[in-house]
């Protein structure tokens, strides 16, 4: 308690003195906020605006790190689908298979031939963590943990989770298992965006099994006011991780935090980042132009991550920094952004004139389809078509954007590419690290 108050004096210290500070360019106005432990050679995080999809900040954001058990939020994200569409009911029982069964710990150990039902298997994935539950569902709702994988890969693809691989459903280590801190940022926002009324599960502390109380892994929920979700990991390969979400003054930021040495310092990273985004949101609210710097040119580590090896227990704390400038607030797309659909970042990004000279003068060159996400709206689909055409308009201005519907699930495509020119336009939005897939004709 003591550490924690002793960090948020000095936050709000270091926010007056910035405030009373004259305006300097932004090379001379970095000043010292927090303690950030970038040297950590898997260190990743990243600050998101849960509501506009802003990158308050990023550290090695796309560098690819081992998810561990943040994996269950995409194996929880299926489970939700299912239940919207009808194809489970919370009611519904799950078998325990012998694999299933034989998963290392955290596990509920269940024996063969037990049974749970869906509502309880969804608290024992986001509270407990279960290996062995997370593979009992994957097995219910793909008919083998394989090709529920798969599923869950193409589903991170869909989402915009360029670098995201899934083999597994619990996050038990593999090297092939693979994710970035900002893809987990997309799939933390899809999961609050399209399921609501299930995402209440990733704050509820503990749930008892069958007499036995279980308490969630998320050290932060009940110790930081605000604080709702998402999910922890970890496994000797990764670090410590978390994908956290907190809610103040009707602001909600995500934080997600790769690669800590230790819980505590994983935990103080985390409300430190969201601390300081809430800190900066506040300001902006009051008129200054400011943001949490996203670039603190440490150089990158070297060579490959190391090989996974099984879960295990927790570690000690220490603290973070952040530096703050004094500069614009990031565009709602830059290179240091994913692109994340608003309601009021596309209003009159088209005239009706543009819409028509695109209708009679460009027309489609071919049959090759670019998609640039997936959502549970046609309104979000096609906001992001508008987006992406506003901003790459030399790649997509000849293509027909559409929204299709497919399960549910509305798929933002561009059509009419010939193969080269797909994937020469995907490039180039890969290259501005902006989500994409080329989807081939038949």
């Amino acid at each position: 308690m003591f550490e924690r108050a002793r960090r948020l004096f000095l936050a709000l210290g270091a926010a007056v003195l910035t405030a009373a500070a004259p305006l300097a360019p932004p090379a001379q106005a970095q000043i010292p906020y927090l303690t950030l432990p970038t040297s950590a050679p898997k260190y990743a995080a990243i600050v998101v605006d849960a509501k506009t999809g802003e990158v308050l900040y990023a550290k090695r954001a796309d560098s690819p790190r081992y998810p561990a058990s943040i994996t269950k939020i995409m194996t929880l994200y299926l489970t939700f689908e299912a239940l919207s569409s009808g194809r489970l009911r919370p009611d519904d029982t799950i078998m325990i298979s012998p694999r299933a069964a034989a998963q290392p710990p955290t596990k509920l150990g269940l024996s063969p031939g037990e049974s749970l039902t869906v509502n309880e298997a969804m608290q024992a994935l986001a509270i407990k963590s279960a290996n062995d539950i997370a593979v009992a569902l994957a097995e219910k709702l793909g008919g083998s943990e394989a090709r529920f994988a798969a599923m869950m890969t193409l589903r991170a693809q869909e989402l915009g989770m360029a670098n995201t691989r899934f083999v597994n459903a619990s996050g038990l280590p593999d090297s092939r298992q693979v994710s970035t801190a900002r893809d987990i940022g997309i799939l933390s926002r899809a999961v609050m965006r399209d399921y609501p009324q299930y995402y209440r599960l990733f704050s509820q502390q503990r749930f008892t099994f069958r007499g036995t109380p279980m308490n969630n892994h998320n050290g932060l929920l009940g110790a930081m006011p605000g604080v709702d979700g998402l999910k922890t990991g970890y496994t000797n390969a990764s670090g410590y991780n978390i994908a956290v979400s907190a809610v103040r003054d009707n602001r909600r930021l995500i934080a997600v935090v790769l690669g800590a040495p230790s819980t505590a310092k994983r935990n103080n990273n985390a409300e430190d980042l969201l601390l300081t985004g809430f800190d900066v949101m506040s300001r902006r609210a009051r008129g200054e132009n400011i943001t949490i710097a996203q670039n603190l040119f440490e150089p990158e580590p070297v060579g490959p991550i190391e090989r996974p090896s099984v879960e295990q227990g927790d570690g000690e704390q220490d603290g973070l920094k952040i530096v703050l400038a004094s500069a614009p607030p990031p565009a709602a797309f830059s290179s240091n952004d994913f692109v994340a659909p608003t309601h009021s970042a596309l209003r009159g990004s088209q005239t009706a004139d543009r819409k028509k000279a695109d209708k009679e003068d460009k027309k489609p060159a071919g049959k090759w389809i670019v998609q640039v996400g997936a959502f549970k709206s046609k309104s979000l689909a096609k906001e992001q078509l508008a987006l992406v055409e506003k901003r790459f308009g030399k790649h997509f201005g000849k293509a027909d954007g559409d929204a299709d519907s497919i399960g549910g699930t509305y798929r933002a495509r561009f059509k009419g590419f010939t193969e080269a020119s797909a994937k020469d336009a995907c490039g180039a939005l890969k290259a501005k690290k902006v989500p994409c897939m080329v989807v081939k004709p038949g």
